[in-house]
């Protein structure tokens, strides 16, 4: 990585090999009110995220604790994700800021592109951002990680609600954002 800055409106291959090497990456979101809460979240399934073509990417938004998200796509769309290596020979971060849309299961949409990951039971959509700027830098502030282990817990659960259950569970916590904005309507 050289001193300056690497950014376009599209993805290189270097941004798609860190993307792909990754196990974890974040998506950042805040609603257009002043005093809302901004959200960060983190996300690492390794079969939930695509690189759709340069100029676009998705993940598979699995059911969760909240909706907030999907409420701040639905009220402004903006949305920024970032991606942080931990190997030494190359330490980089990458940040992808865009215009998002949430696709609910249900939707043409979420059944075009749900075929592009893995199976999981308590999908609530799919997240496509268009990339309108992407930008690669040093992270040499970032701590060097020998390995990264997915977490069986998240799908165990989902599971082990069954649709039922993980209806009732959307219905209770997933219906709006903590500032009260309109989130999923499954």
């Amino acid at each position: 990585m050289s001193d300056e800055l690497n950014s376009s409106s599209h993805l290189n291959d270097e941004m798609r090999e860190l993307i792909n090497s990754s196990m974890v990456f974040f998506v950042a979101t805040a609603p257009l009110s002043a005093d809302g809460k901004i959200n960060l979240s983190p996300k690492g399934l390794s079969d939930t995220f695509s690189i759709l073509d340069d100029h676009r990417v998705a993940y598979l938004d699995l059911t969760g604790s909240g909706a907030e998200t999907a409420a701040h796509l639905k009220e402004n769309g903006r949305v920024t994700l970032m991606w942080m290596s931990h190997d030494p020979e190359a330490p980089n971060i990458l940040r992808i800021y865009g215009n998002g849309v949430i696709h609910e299961v249900g939707t043409i949409e979420f059944e075009l592109l749900k075929g592009r990951f893995g199976e999981h039971v308590g999908a609530r959509g799919v997240v496509v951002v268009t990339i309108s700027h992407t930008n690669l830098s040093c992270g040499f502030g970032v701590p060097v990680a020998n390995s990264f282990t997915e977490r069986p817990e998240l799908d165990e659960w989902l599971d082990k609600k069954g649709e039922e259950g993980l209806s009732r569970y959307r219905d209770r916590n997933n219906r709006e954002s903590l500032d009260g904005l309109p989130g999923y309507s499954i």
